[in-house]
């Protein structure tokens, strides 16, 4: 009797390990889709959005969901399109962000007290959790590793995302700056003697095409006065 109960325990625990790793994976193939796909991913987030407006107008025209619920969850929307302005590059720190952070709670507090005063079968109310509260979120926070690639040119100028670039790009400006300084210090005798056979070259190679163009003019005229039936023998013979 107990040696069944210590095997389901265990098998329970390796079904969760197989689970656990799975979700994982799943979770690393879409960041990696998304950091390679941000143009594709920003439009299905949007159109995300849309659906999840829709439901939650649906909701509150057929199934009589509360008014503050649903106003509260097409804000919630609102604050989700600002933070697709800036996609994929998401500031933790920005009132957007922190909004939508503070809005995801407040829905879930007001489904949680809707639920328990009304009755709902279980798949209708994760229905709703799933694309009114989850599915949005969940896209937004699998989409945060591919903000690490963007590049500085990327980002619209002025407030926060221009100060970043701003701050970005001195710092680039001075690191190559300071490696540039580095090298002419530590070549600095041998950059003038560089520069002069540099120089030197590409006077010798002018002077040589020059010569060579000068001679392929002198021969053109001198095969032209060559064959000119005025000098030609045949020529020659007829005017004697």
């Amino acid at each position: 009797m107990w040696f069944m109960y210590v095997l389901s325990w265990l098998s329970l625990f390796i079904q969760v390990a197989f689970i656990t790793l799975a979700v994982a994976a799943g979770l690393y193939y879409l960041a990696e889709l998304i950091e390679e796909y941000t143009v594709a991913t920003s439009r299905i987030i949007k159109y995300m959005i849309w659906f999840s407006t829709a439901v939650l107008i649906g909701l509150y025209v057929f199934e009589r969901f509360p008014a503050s619920m649903i106003g509260v969850g097409l804000f919630t929307n609102l604050v989700y399109f600002g933070l697709l302005q800036t996609f994929p590059f998401i500031m933790l720190t920005s009132p957007n962000f922190i909004l939508s952070c503070g809005l995801v709670v407040v829905n879930h507090y007001l489904a949680f007290q809707f639920f328990a005063e009304e009755y709902y079968p279980f798949s209708e109310v994760l229905a709703y959790f799933t694309f009114c509260l989850w599915i949005i979120p969940f896209a937004f926070f699998v989409s945060l590793s591919a903000g690490e690639n963007v590049l500085p040119s990327t980002m619209q100028p002025g407030g926060e995302q221009g100060s970043v670039r701003g701050g970005v790009q001195g710092q680039h400006k001075a690191q190559v700056l300071g490696e540039l300084d580095g090298a002419q210090s530590h070549d600095a005798g041998a950059w003038a003697p560089g520069w002069e056979s540099w120089v030197h070259m590409c006077t010798c190679t002018h002077i040589h095409t020059h010569t060579q163009s000068h001679s392929l003019i002198s021969l053109s005229v001198s095969s032209q006065m060559t064959w000119s039936p005025i000098t030609s023998p045949k020529a020659s013979g007829a005017n004697a």
